[in-house]
């Protein structure tokens, strides 16, 4: 979902190790998660500081022509509520179903965080980020850079080696999990669980 915006996508694409090094990529990101909600709060703001120090060198100009420079708080708000939003609807329909103050309450404590990264405009509810949805659909686009993320996650050995043949099949239930109308605009249709 955060790559269907194409200055977010450049900006990853051109920037990061993700091609080269998905594996380590995703250990930084997923470590910098752990930190965010685990770790003590001293040394989640440090770590917070450096990624937006680090940030702050990332500007450029998407293949159409437009700016972008990765601490853009739209950028990141839309990068934060993708992000919310996957974590939530995987829980929510694979490990238990949550009600709606408690998805509401979900976002709401995502904000304090979502801000120390520059995420000014963190959804704070369902509503909101339904709203933000809305307001960013018109900039969503199809691309073949997806479509290679998707290639990447599924060959990449993230997986324990015993659990790796299934691997490829886990992507199919996180691009379910896509809002269907956001699944057409990016040609993913194919790709989701069937019933």
């Amino acid at each position: 979902m955060e790559l269907a915006e194409p200055r977010v996508r450049t900006g990853v694409w051109e920037h990061t190790t993700f091609r080269e090094n998905p594996i380590l990529r995703l250990r930084r990101t997923g470590l910098a998660a752990m930190v965010t909600i685990y770790g003590p709060r001293s040394t989640a703001e440090a770590m917070i500081a450096r990624v937006r120090r680090m940030h702050d060198l990332i500007e450029g100009v998407t293949p159409s022509g437009e700016p972008y420079r990765a601490n853009d708080p739209e950028l990141l708000t839309w990068v934060q509520g993708t992000a919310a939003y996957g974590f939530l609807q995987a829980y929510h329909a694979y490990v238990q179903a949550l009600s709606s103050p408690e998805r509401d309450r979900y976002y709401a404590e995502g904000v304090p965080v979502a801000v120390l990264y520059g995420a000014t405009g963190a959804p704070t509810s369902e509503a909101e980020l339904e709203n933000l949805f809305h307001a960013t659909a018109g900039r969503l686009e199809r691309s073949d850079i997806v479509f290679e993320f998707l290639a990447i996650m599924r060959r990449s050995p993230i997986l324990p080696l015993m659990l790796r043949p299934a691997q490829h099949v886990l992507i199919r239930p996180a691009v379910d999990l896509t809002p269907r109308w956001m699944r057409t605009i990016l040609g993913l249709s194919g790709y989701g669980l069937r019933a």
